[in-house]
């Protein structure tokens, strides 16, 4: 996988024909996991899963509001988007798009985009569950359901670095 594969085990998962759920518990109130999730992606995404790549990557991040883009600038300056923010309600729900074909190649047309959405609920425990659902693979085409499956390890993965960077943060 990614740079400094870490343990998925928390991260509980299951999923539908073109849907994913992927659900865990993070150590941080709603807000501190909402603000990791969504203004410091840049330090648990994978790089790997960049078109930049490791050692070019100059930035990767989400624009905070409705209609906001999350993107990535490379090598030269190069703007690559991969997704716009659809629903922005913090600290509790953000949806965007996924703009990233089955090839990996940009796919800037909405209707062939699937969507990922995270909730953000508090525990009884004082923690956080974030449930995490990427849905309507159908909309990338013939491809979808093989690509759901890959997406399966990547989101597993990513949910993962994501939990040990939010435990940083709020544990110390």
């Amino acid at each position: 996988m990614g740079q400094g594969m870490v343990d998925p085990v928390n991260v509980q998962q299951d999923f539908a024909w073109h849907s994913l759920r992927s659900s865990l518990l993070v150590p941080a109130s709603t807000q501190q996991a909402f603000a990791v999730f969504t203004g410091a992606i840049a330090d648990w995404w994978v790089m790997e899963y960049t078109w930049s790549g490791p050692g070019l990557l100059t930035t990767l991040e989400m624009e905070p509001w409705t209609d906001g883009m999350l993107y990535e600038i490379g090598p030269h300056g190069f703007r690559n988007d991969w997704g716009r923010v659809l629903t922005w309600t913090p600290p509790r729900r953000l949806v965007f798009t996924w703009q990233i074909g089955a090839d990996r190649v940009p796919a800037p047309d909405p209707a062939r985009a699937s969507e990922v959405e995270a909730l953000f609920r508090p525990d009884r425990s004082g923690q956080t569950r974030v449930e995490v659902e990427h849905r309507h693979f159908d909309r990338h085409g013939p491809a979808a359901e093989g690509y759901r499956r890959a997406l399966t390890a990547g989101w597993s993965e990513l949910l993962a670095r994501y939990a040990i960077v939010v435990a940083k943060r709020t544990l110390g």
